[in-house]
């Protein structure tokens, strides 16, 4: 059955923003289309003698919902010159990586057959070359230091001891035309899709002198494991030894406990596929992202000490291979470790890390284990190191990613390097933004941002969109979110509340520890505090105007807000947000997460994840909701949401369901996200437009 829900939140749209008096003639909104249609700037990476930098950039057709991706080249020397989009990039390219000599650039591109493949792009003459030949996708790839190598991954049979034996599994035809598929063991399905027999593995390709490559060797045959883990594994989960002999990787065994395990180790195993070895048996947590320092005597990885929690922090730990000699580097820093990188002396790692709502560039001296940031306020999304600096991409709540370049020994602000999307973000209302802090739960403080609506007028009264972030290990800090993005509801009209509740990331670690166990309590508290807070600080929110909207977690919490705390709110919008603790302990596929957070299995410890269950507070939603699922997210099951709607239905609460079958845990294609912003703003301004005064 087809619902013209579009109309109605078109339609609905205008004519209430109208009303509100948040359109006017000569405004220029942020919308939706807006959003989904900027070109987004992702991956820098500088050539080894410093020259050149190149990054890569996505542009989306609107009218077919379909992305492009495209190389660019800068040449950090020559401030004259604009950045160039690379030719290659017609046929589809990403994933650029620079060649030992800075002279040639490989990348993956799907142009030969649909396949994804490695090439190689020559850049004195521009010609691109095939350098791999697999007969199905490549997913990432790792060149060797010696530059006579590639490591490559692709989706296989572990069994398959040859690519012929895979291309046979795969090409074997159906005995029947049965369709009942039979399992033995978790997981049967992960993230948005179902388990087929195969895993992610890892290749060796020689390279000849012209960078083209020969035969697959498997490394990773028989290995009971996905390498890079799914789902979102890259290639930042593997690298080669200084040597280029063996290539190091992390993953984890997966038997009968991987759906419940965190215990991830680094292997390493020679390049012939011979001698796969365990580097970190002892600790049963997560290891992963080994970087070699460029001297070649130390390895440098990322490791957690509590298994079974996908929260911990990242300690930095740091391995001396000549002497074996395992030690933590900076164990007094309360932040957790993402990108690690070496500098090209092997005196200092830099890194990327959550800081009380922004991500920064930090080093590490590694003899005295000093940190110092780097990086001013924003979000880092990637760096690459140059000889005295580096070049990243940085966005923040007032726009999208730039790449930067910032030199270190320098006073000078970081300067930007590219301006994609200048036009479109200066002709843009955006709104106002700052960060605030109030004192939350055990009178710890407790940080959040506000912005402000667009074309701001201090004598005016706004409604208000208090937006609560996903994780729950998660933060809604100075960053440009594509999903769910502050902007979207400032251009609306609306003014815009985040708190970064306790268990937000880049606060310390005991602040992020102490949701566990205690979803419902403590992070209410603060968002009830924080609320407080913004009502007597920002006095144009119209606190009688106000609906509260989030997803996953965010979700969560609204279905327990709408039980809890429904005082304030004329509406509610929960995303993928669940419903029955649980039951979710049952459903969901990786059941560490919920085990952990609730202290057990539901079937050990069924008092924890009836604690805080919203289910056991449906008689007490009056508040009118907005529910929205992912029919492919297997992470929040669409029973989840179904039966959120089912339960308002039967409650005769004002409610609404937004289904989209082809989305998972996230809304991904631009022209469904579009139609999700319409519905959602749709239903805010239903709910807190201003009343008609009787005559």
């Amino acid at each position: 059955m087809s619902i013209p829900v579009r109309r109605f939140a078109l339609g609905a749209l205008v004519a209430l923003m109208s009303l509100a008096g948040f359109v006017s003639a000569e405004a220029k909104p942020f919308t939706a289309k807006t959003l989904v249609t900027l070109d987004r700037v992702s991956d820098p990476r500088v050539s080894p003698d410093g020259r050149w930098a190149v990054y890569g950039l996505r542009s989306m057709d609107y009218e077919t919902n379909r992305a492009s991706n495209a190389l660019w080249l800068i040449d950090l020397k020559d401030r004259s010159i604009p950045p160039e989009r690379l030719e290659a990039s017609e046929g589809g390219i990403t994933s650029a990586r620079w060649s030992r000599d800075s002279k040639a650039i490989y990348f993956l591109s799907s142009r030969v057959a649909g396949v994804s493949q490695v090439f190689h792009l020559d850049l004195s003459n521009r010609t691109v070359t095939q350098a791999t030949f697999l007969p199905f996708d490549v997913d990432s790839f790792v060149l060797a230091p010696d530059g006579k190598g590639l490591a490559v991954s692709y989706s296989g049979y572990p069994e398959c001891p040859s690519l012929d034996c895979d291309l046979d599994r795969r090409n074997a035809p159906a005995k029947d035309r049965t369709t009942g598929q039979v399992y033995t063991k978790l997981f049967i399905r992960h993230w948005d899709s179902w388990a087929d027999g195969k895993r992610n593995r890892l290749g060796f390709v020689r390279l000849d002198d012209k960078g083209v490559g020969g035969p697959v060797t498997p490394l990773t045959t028989g290995f009971d494991g996905d390498v890079p883990s799914k789902p979102f594994g890259d290639d930042s989960e593997y690298a080669f030894t200084p040597d280029s002999s063996a290539v190091v990787f992390s993953a984890r065994l997966a038997g009968r406990t991987e759906p419940w395990s965190t215990n991830f180790d680094l292997w390493r195993v020679s390049i012939d596929g011979q001698g796969l070895t365990n580097l970190t048996p002892a600790n049963k947590a997560w290891d992963t992202g080994p970087v070699f320092s460029p001297d070649g005597k130390f390895m440098a990885y990322r490791a957690m000490k509590r298994p079974g929690f996908e929260a911990d922090r990242w300690q930095i730990v740091l391995k001396n291979l000549n002497t074996g000699v395992v030690r933590e580097l900076a164990t007094g820093w309360d932040r957790s470790a993402d990108t690690l990188a070496w500098s090209a002396d092997s005196r200092t790692v830099f890194v990327t890390a959550q800081d009380v709502g922004q991500v920064r560039i930090f080093s590490i001296d590694i003899g005295t284990g000093e940190v110092k940031a780097r990086t001013t306020d924003g979000h880092v999304s990637a760096f690459s190191l140059t000889a005295k600096g580096v070049v990243f991409a940085r966005d923040t709540l007032g726009g999208p990613a730039q790449i930067y370049v910032q030199e270190w020994n320098t006073e000078a602000p970081a300067r930007v390097l590219t301006d994609h999307n200048k036009a479109v973000m200066a002709e843009a209302d955006l709104g106002a933004y700052e960060q605030f802090r109030f004192p939350g739960w055990n009178g710890e403080t407790v940080h959040g941002y506000l912005v402000k609506p667009a074309n701001f007028d201090p004598a005016r009264k706004y409604p208000v969109a208090f937006l609560i972030h996903g994780g729950p290990q998660g933060s809604f800090g100075n960053l440009f979110h594509y999903r769910w993005n502050a902007q979207t509801y400032a251009s609306a009209g609306y003014a815009v509340v985040m708190i970064d509740f306790h268990g937000s990331t880049g606060y310390g670690q005991a602040f992020t520890d102490s949701i566990s166990q205690h979803w419902g309590d403590r992070p209410l508290e603060d968002l009830e505090k924080g609320w407080d807070h913004a009502l007597k600080t920002y006095s144009f929110l119209d606190g009688s105007r106000a609906c509260a909207l989030g997803g996953s977690y965010g979700g969560y919490m609204v279905n327990w807000i709408a039980g809890n705390w429904k005082r304030p709110w004329k509406c509610l919008v929960n995303h993928d947000g669940i419903f029955d603790t649980r039951f979710m302990g049952y459903s969901t596929e990786e059941l560490w997460f919920t085990e952990w957070e609730n202290g057990g299995t539901p079937f050990r410890q069924p008092g924890n994840y009836e604690r805080f269950n919203p289910v056991n507070h449906v008689q007490d939603w009056t508040v009118p909701m907005l529910v929205i699922q992912g029919g492919k997210d297997f992470r929040v099951p669409a029973e989840q949401g179904i039966a959120t709607f089912t339960a308002l239905q039967r409650k005769g609460v004002e409610s609404r369901f937004l289904y989209f079958p082809d989305e998972n845990h996230w809304v991904l294609k631009a022209q469904n996200s579009v139609q999700w912003h319409n519905e959602v703003l749709g239903w805010l301004d239903r709910w807190t437009a201003p009343k008609p005064k009787a005559r």
